[in-house]
């Protein structure tokens, strides 16, 4: 027997089914055969769509990278670039705006108002608030415009103009409007923002206008003094006069205000930063108001019957040189520059260079006194003529040949006899002439008043050396030269208060904020005269009044002593630059004997009835000094005239 064991023998079984060629066996977890279905009819094959996950990964990426983008931006903006958008946040939400100071007041030298300032609004507008994305309509300024303009007093096409400005949230389109103006806008803003809410339709096409508080000038008395205190211009600032010489002390200083904004309105839940503006200080003047009328309404008076071209009023205190009145004719009402005569406006007393006339034939008479050459009875005798020079000369009458005193060359204003006694001054006519310039140069002739007025003219007067042949002669009676009235009045001031020039003031001081008061700068003083050769002109300008041969016979006073000087001039044409007319003037000061107040008076070009200064001139000195002597209560001269000799008998 062999090791190795014999083969078995296979039993058969049932047979199992045939599975078709690639078909697995069944398992755990294997599906279940398909059951055989019913054959499938013949036809096209069905169509079978892509794979969606290619498509599913582009729209991811894509979707990143927008995310990416989102990401990078927002850090730029919140991380990298963060101040610079904060700032222009701020710049856009925050609006900033000028605190208008409070205008400082002007009063007259017993505190009334002359010069004041009253509530008033500047009309504003923000112009984003008039565009077509604001408002959903494309014509917001033109028909915020025809709603505006009848109100501010514009032309629609100007404030249509002003809504469409670009790039901007702020313009302005009337300066200074008066509460009642401020008040018709609001209402009827008030009425359009009602209807919009309730109509849809409505556009409040006013949403965008809004008010700042600010001032506007007033001038309570009218056109009194308006040649003084000038006016005020569209930006706030003086435009003339006292005005204009203290816009600083009286504008004060402006403020600031910056605050957030929404809608054109101020969020009052956010902070705001303010600088309070300060007020402006109050100037008080040395005019008196009712002197100053009295002075303006004569002039003005006597200038419309004169059919001149203007004239002017000065009032002094001869003892401190303060001005208590300065009037013009025409003058202006500076509360409203639109019905202004342009050649009115201004200061024509400080302003008009022209030559004096007789009335400064006191000067030389001055220099003769002083100088010792003459007294006031020394012989003077006037010929008809006097040929000087390339001149004959002449008197304003003609007359055969006069035996006058030099009192009498003046009372009775003689030009022969003033050239006669000014060529005394000096051994040869040239030392004579410059003796004379040195005492005019004193009087202030030449040189500015001291004022500082805005325009104020100095006049003119050439040295010695250079007058011309003729001026030689003409200069010692007032022609040949040039002054303003102001000059002309300092230099009777100057005689009345014994030979000592004063500067003239118009301001006596100023009241700040916290109501102290600061007394202006004491005048200069200047001894020009001895006080015996001021009291001896004193007396023969009294002659000229007083005497019947005088020529001042119309500025009598009664129960006072008056010492004046009338004055007629040729007068220079300042449009032809040629001779043409007369300078009428009348200048002097009362009581003659213990003087107070000083008083001059010019008119240019009367042209109806009389031209010579005593005729026109005299019953304006004697209407303004009465009124003056009894506003200062000035009392009457109780001793009488020295009543020097006119003439004498050869």
């Amino acid at each position: 027997m062999s090791d190795r064991e014999p083969p078995r023998r296979r039993v058969p079984g049932p047979s199992r089914p045939v599975r078709p060629s690639g078909q697995r066996r069944p398992g755990p977890g294997a599906r279940p055969a398909r059951r055989p279905g019913a054959p499938r009819p013949q036809g096209p094959s069905a169509i079978r769509l892509g794979s969606p996950r290619p498509r599913l990964r582009m729209v991811s990426l894509a979707l990143t990278l927008v995310m990416i983008a989102f990401v990078v931006r927002l850090l730029q903006v919140q991380a990298v670039d963060a101040s610079a958008y904060a700032a222009k946040a701020e710049q856009n939400r925050y609006v900033g705006r000028t605190l208008a100071a409070e205008r400082g007041g002007i009063t007259d030298r017993n505190g009334v108002e002359l010069a004041t300032s009253v509530d008033a609004y500047d009309i504003t507008a923000d112009p984003t608030m008039f565009t077509r994305q604001a408002t959903k309509v494309t014509d917001a300024p033109e028909q915020a415009a025809a709603l505006l303009a009848p109100i501010l007093g514009q032309s629609v096409d100007s404030v249509a103009g002003k809504l469409r400005t670009k790039n901007t949230r702020y313009t302005l389109l009337a300066h200074r409007q008066t509460p009642q103006v401020w008040k018709q806008i609001k209402d009827l803003k008030t009425t359009l923002g009602a209807k919009a809410e309730t109509d849809k339709s409505t556009i409040n096409v006013l949403a965008g206008v809004l008010a700042v508080p600010a001032s506007k000038r007033v001038y309570p008395n009218g056109d009194l003094a308006a040649g003084i205190l000038g006016w005020v211009n569209s930006s706030g600032k003086g435009g003339g006069g006292v005005e204009q010489q203290l816009n600083k002390e009286l504008a004060g200083k402006d403020g600031k205000i910056r605050y957030a904004q929404s809608g054109g309105r101020q969020v009052p839940t956010v902070g705001s930063t303010e600088t309070p503006a300060v007020a402006g200080s109050d100037v008080e003047l040395t005019i008196d108001r009712d002197i100053q009328w009295a002075a303006q309404n004569a002039i003005t008076e006597q200038v419309k019957k004169s059919e001149a071209d203007r004239g002017y009023v000065i009032v002094q205190d001869a003892r401190t040189g303060e001005i208590l009145a300065m009037a013009n004719s025409p003058g202006f009402d500076p509360n409203d520059l639109s019905q202004a005569d342009s050649t009115a406006l201004g200061n024509a007393a400080l302003q008009d260079a022209y030559e004096p006339g007789s009335t400064a034939k006191v000067m030389s008479m001055a220099a003769v006194l002083e100088e010792n050459v003459a007294t006031p009875e020394t012989h003077v005798i006037v010929p008809n003529r006097l040929h000087r020079g390339d001149r004959l000369f002449q008197d304003d009458i003609d007359h055969a040949t006069w035996d006058l005193t030099l009192n009498g060359v003046l009372a009775k204003s003689s030009n022969i006899g003033t050239i006669l006694a000014a060529g005394q001054l000096g051994k040869t006519q040239q030392q004579a002439n410059q003796v004379l310039y040195s005492y005019l140069r004193k009087f202030g002739i030449g040189s500015y008043t001291g004022l500082d007025f805005p325009g104020e003219t100095k006049g003119i007067l050439a040295p010695a050396a250079k007058w011309s042949t003729s001026q030689q002669y003409t200069i010692p009676f007032g022609q040949g030269m040039s002054i303003n009235a102001m000059q002309a009045a300092s230099v009777y001031s100057t005689i009345a208060n014994g030979g000592v020039r004063v500067e003239p003031t118009l301001v006596r001081g100023t009241k700040g904020p916290d109501g102290r008061f600061t007394p202006a700068a004491q005048p200069k003083k200047t001894r020009v005269v001895s006080e015996k050769t001021a009291k001896t002109l004193a007396q023969m300008l009294e002659s000229v009044v007083d005497d019947e041969q005088g020529t001042g016979a119309k500025a009598r006073i009664p129960g006072y002593r008056v010492a004046g000087k009338t004055g007629t001039a040729n007068r220079v044409d300042p449009a032809t630059g040629k001779y043409h007319g007369y300078t009428s003037s009348f200048a002097g000061f009362a009581p003659a004997d213990n003087p107070r107040i000083t008083v001059y008076c010019a008119i240019q070009n009367a042209t109806k009835g009389g031209y010579f200064g005593g005729q026109i001139c005299g019953p304006i000195y004697k209407q303004v000094m009465e009124f003056a002597l009894k506003t200062l209560q000035v009392p009457p001269t109780g001793a009488q005239s020295a009543r020097l000799p006119v003439t004498f008998t050869p």
